[in-house]
């Protein structure tokens, strides 16, 4: 919104997608102003935790080390990237795969079915059905027009689903018309679909406002850090869909469906970063990106 508003840089690329970060940095540096400034949810998440979190119960944030489970490899690159230590010391220290967890509680023993149910600490373990479709090629899109489209219009939003931007088709295409103006918005599934998607753009066949790119074709649920299934169950079952299908079943079942509704993140703005792209905001959730050089002898 602040970039339709100000002449920015257009169109606003995603950059939740370490893989896709990495390949953009590689091999479209031209287009690297392109790409939304903001941190991943991890690296958000580890920036926050490290200052407002660590001033909050008075802990210094060389004390707190911080643990992601992800479903990507390319997230353990993330976490040692430039720029990603608001608090002078790494907002992520590691990051796990979904797939290293499971080994590890295997190995301990750990029977989940006999857990009992807890609630996420507070103040940060609240989240919304907007999170939970961001593992699905789409989902982050979807989840931005739910917010976009609410604060530009300034009115409640009938019905929260897009579901032009849904599905694992490799490009999908949508345009919707909001307070007056026509928005164009894209999604890519996995690099190759981003890079046909650059290529169009780069060359003027295609205009768009917003685009959302995963470097794992599906999406997380696809990540490279995600539990394997054998070949007999990939050749009669399409696990990613059912996988993304199960994060659109939790985002309808949650009572808070809009990321900018989420209490534990309307009270973090009031209480500590004042308001979204405020100074302080930029500081500790922003990030920056480089060209880097393509090894050619790999």
């Amino acid at each position: 919104i602040e970039r339709i508003n100000t002449g920015g840089t257009l169109p606003l690329i995603t950059s939740c997608s370490p893989g896709w970060i990495n390949y953009c940095e590689h091999y479209y540096p031209d287009m690297l102003d392109n790409l939304s400034s903001c941190k991943s949810p991890m690296q958000m998440f580890g920036a926050t935790a490290k200052t407002y979190y660590a001033n909050k119960i008075g802990v210094s944030p060389e004390d707190i080390f911080m643990v992601a489970i992800m479903p990507c490899t390319a997230k353990k690159h993330e976490v040692g990237r430039d720029d990603q230590n608001a608090a002078g010391v790494p907002d992520v220290d590691v990051s796990l795969t979904v797939r290293e967890l499971a080994k590890m509680i295997e190995r301990s023993d750990i029977d989940f079915i006999s857990l009992e149910d807890e609630k996420f600490d507070d103040p940060l373990g609240i989240s919304t059905g907007a999170a939970a479709i961001f593992g699905a090629t789409g989902g982050v899109m979807e989840a931005a027009l739910r917010t976009a489209v609410e604060t530009l219009t300034k009115e409640d939003l009938p019905d929260v689903k897009f579901d032009d931007v849904r599905g694992l088709e490799g490009i999908k295409e949508a345009s919707y018309d909001v307070a007056g103006m026509t928005v164009n918005v894209a999604v890519a599934s996995g690099t190759a679909n981003a890079k046909v998607l650059m290529e169009k753009i780069k060359s003027g066949e295609k205009d768009y406002h917003f685009i959302e790119i995963m470097g794992c074709p599906g999406g997380c649920v696809n990540g490279g850090g995600m539990p394997q299934v054998s070949a007999n169950i990939k050749n009669s079952t399409d696990v990613t869909a059912k996988r993304a299908s199960a994060l659109y079943t939790m985002d309808e079942a949650n009572t808070i469906r809009k990321s900018h509704e989420n209490p534990a993140i309307m009270h973090l703005y009031e209480e500590f970063f004042e308001k979204p792209g405020s100074h302080k905001a930029h500081e500790i959730l922003h990030t920056s990106y480089a060209k880097r050089k393509i090894n050619k002898h790999l």
